[in-house]
């Protein structure tokens, strides 16, 4: 793994002995925040649903060992607020979520009770906990009002969406901002209360439907061509590191340093390293241990889909010392890797070694090569 840092951008020593708890733990994202976690030696407690797609990272690299794993619902209030209360968690970070568009048209009520519901019940149960210090609610780059911009949108941007996933999430936001204004910024809460906006995330272990790396998986894997249906859609293309090492260094600073932290943070590449899903596509298939095919063919009933979408993350370079370290093609090679060792039929203790080598790779910092 190429990096230019020369010292690591968290506190290592911080979250060791923390206690954190993760919702949607059992998801892509938030399997890879818990193996984070656990390598920098924090105590978890997941609360999540079972995955829901089959294999899943959770299952094939044992991340249930890895924390204390809770199956349970954020839209059941009681049983989330229980679970927080009785770990008694420092830190709490909201994964949870139905986090598909395409999926989102279908089940719209469902989208919307996760999203928004589920985020409010977060929010009233962290209120009432006396053990936590921060908690940051995980969105997504979809939350803004998308104007198809080349520039990048930024954290005070209208939020908005043209579709049940983007606004579920751009109401998840203003939740939070109502309960950070109404409860935790009035000096009877301890809790520092932030948002965090990522861009389109890879990473070996994501098997999610309608997504350009899982389906090419599923295609190269059985010898078909793979059809994408957005070939010229530009987004903000980044390693699963890197959100989850600038949620971790966000939850460092509120801990900390409490309020002057506590708002929306963008988490995505350089506004020059953004690709279309083409480019993707090519680039994966250039690392795909066999034959890779594919081609475009554009539905005209397919639902909307934004063409182009760039985030602009200089707050968090600028407050935080957060800047995403892996560049597009070593986050595809890190992708293709992981799934290559899964192709190869390596068990549950090789991938979890794959995680955390890529993990320890990106936490201790190299000079970059020449």
């Amino acid at each position: 793994m190429t990096q230019t840092a020369s010292k690591p951008m968290l506190d290592t020593g911080f979250w060791n002995g923390r206690r954190v708890f993760v919702t949607g733990h059992t998801g892509f994202k938030g399997a890879w925040l818990v193996a984070m976690l656990r390598h920098l030696g924090a105590e978890i407690r997941g609360y999540a649903l079972a995955p829901d797609t089959d294999p899943s990272l959770f299952d094939v690299a044992g991340i249930a060992d890895m924390c204390d794993h809770r199956i349970g619902d954020v839209r059941d209030a009681e049983n989330l607020t229980g679970a927080i209360r009785d770990f008694k968690p420092e830190i709490v970070i909201h994964m949870a979520a139905q986090s598909l568009v395409r999926r989102s048209y279908g089940a719209p009520l469902e989208t919307v009770q996760i999203n928004v519901l589920g985020t409010a019940n977060l929010l009233e149960a962290c209120r009432t906990a006396d053990s936590i210090r921060a908690a940051i609610n995980v969105t997504t780059d979809k939350c803004y009002e998308n104007r198809n911009q080349a520039e990048g949108y930024r954290e005070t941007d209208p939020l908005g969406g043209k579709d049940p996933y983007s606004a579920s999430k751009a109401c998840s936001e203003i939740i939070t901002g109502a309960y950070r204004e109404s409860f935790f910024n009035t000096g009877g809460s301890g809790v520092a209360l932030a948002s965090a906006r990522a861009g389109n995330v890879i990473g070996g272990g994501d098997w999610c439907e309608d997504r350009i790396i899982p389906d090419a998986v599923r295609a190269f894997s059985t010898g078909k061509p793979l059809v994408i249906r957005n070939a010229i859609a530009v987004r903000p293309w980044q390693h699963v590191l890197e959100p989850v090492s600038g949620y971790l260094l966000l939850a460092e600073r509120l801990a900390e340093q409490g309020a002057a932290y506590a708002k929306g943070w963008n988490f995505g590449p350089e506004c020059g390293e953004v690709y279309s899903v083409a480019q993707v596509v090519e680039e994966f298939a250039g690392h795909w241990p066999g034959p890779a095919e594919w081609k475009a063919r554009t539905s005209p009933d397919a639902p909307h889909e934004a063409q182009t979408l760039v985030l602009d993350s200089t707050l968090a370079g600028k407050e935080l010392g957060w800047r995403a370290r892996i560049g597009f093609k070593d986050a595809i090679r890190l992708t293709a890797e992981w799934y290559a060792a899964h192709q190869a039929g390596a068990d549950a203790a090789v991938l979890a070694g794959l995680l955390e080598s890529q993990i320890a790779d990106y936490l201790n910092p190299i000079q970059a090569e020449a």
